[in-house]
């Protein structure tokens, strides 16, 4: 059998039911784990095509094959995932960064390109609930000359955020990584600007969601009765962490965000934007101080 047969064969594996996974892209997944297997990337798995495997190459193949099936996420399987061009050490401790996720990282950079002509030190983020630290380490990847701080309350998530930006930063202290109930042993302030992803699926919804997001920590995703509870929290606290004219960046569910724009005006932000996700649907919610 050559590599091009038992791609084939894999896709048609993953896109066959299983009562234990929603494999909505089988013929990536596939190819993501024929690469990992021989050691090779995508555009490697076309030039090896022709190329004849052995039965051990099947049997490992079938092994990871059979892990996505049960509703093992591909990201986990791998222990990786990309992010803004840059690949993030991922695993049951932290939420897998999705695209949609870039669409905050470019709202941000947008607001720190306006800021260009301003005087004084660099500007000062505060990325709360940063789990992998996808958000805070693109930023400084793309920004180097910001100050960023990136907090979360799972010690666990924040071991790897600090592999993450050691490895993709050069070191682990570009970036301050602090464990925190949110703004709790925030002690550096004002920010100039504060960003979350924070959980934000209502507690009833979670156990409907695909199995493989179901296997993601519940902590990453729980976000209370209506999905507002740390949303509510960060908006409430933000203000006495911000200086006069910072802003706040927050992901959210679409159907959210109008019930979001209300708390971020009851309590005082003005100039409220919403940016829109890859299917069209509103994603991410900023207002200014």
């Amino acid at each position: 059998m050559t590599v091009r047969e038992l791609l084939s064969e894999g896709i048609i594996r993953l896109k066959s039911p299983s009562p234990n996974a929603l494999v909505d892209s089988p013929g990536l997944d596939a190819a993501l784990l024929l690469a990992e297997v021989l050691g090779t990337d995508r555009p490697g798995l076309i030039i090896a095509g022709p190329n004849l495997v052995d039965e051990t190459i099947r049997r490992r193949y079938a092994d990871l094959l059979d892990r996505r099936l049960s509703g093992v996420c591909t990201a986990y399987i791998l222990g990786r995932r990309e992010f803004r061009g840059l690949e993030f050490g991922v695993n049951h401790q932290v939420l897998v960064p999705r695209p949609d996720t870039e669409i905050l990282v470019e709202a941000v950079l947008d607001w720190v390109k306006k800021q260009a002509n301003r005087d004084g030190p660099p500007l000062k983020v505060l990325d709360l609930c940063t789990g992998s630290g996808a958000v805070a380490i693109a930023l400084k990847h793309e920004g180097p000359e910001l100050s960023v701080t990136a907090s979360d309350i799972s010690a666990g998530a924040l071991e790897i955020a600090a592999a993450n930006a050691a490895r993709l930063l050069g070191s682990d202290d570009t970036v301050t990584f602090i464990q925190s109930d949110l703004f709790e042993n925030i002690a550096d302030v004002p920010f100039d600007l504060i960003i979350a992803n924070p959980p934000y699926i209502a507690s009833g919804l979670i156990d409907g969601l695909a199995p493989e997001v179901r296997r993601e920590p519940r902590l990453a995703l729980d976000g209370g009765e209506d999905g507002l509870d740390l949303i509510r929290r960060i908006i409430h606290e933000a203000p006495g962490q911000l200086r006069k004219g910072g802003a706040i960046f927050l992901e959210a569910d679409s159907r959210q965000i109008d019930s979001i724009r209300q708390i971020l005006e009851k309590e005082g932000f003005g100039d409220i934007e919403v940016r829109k996700d890859l299917a069209g649907l509103q994603r991410v919610i900023s207002g200014s101080i």
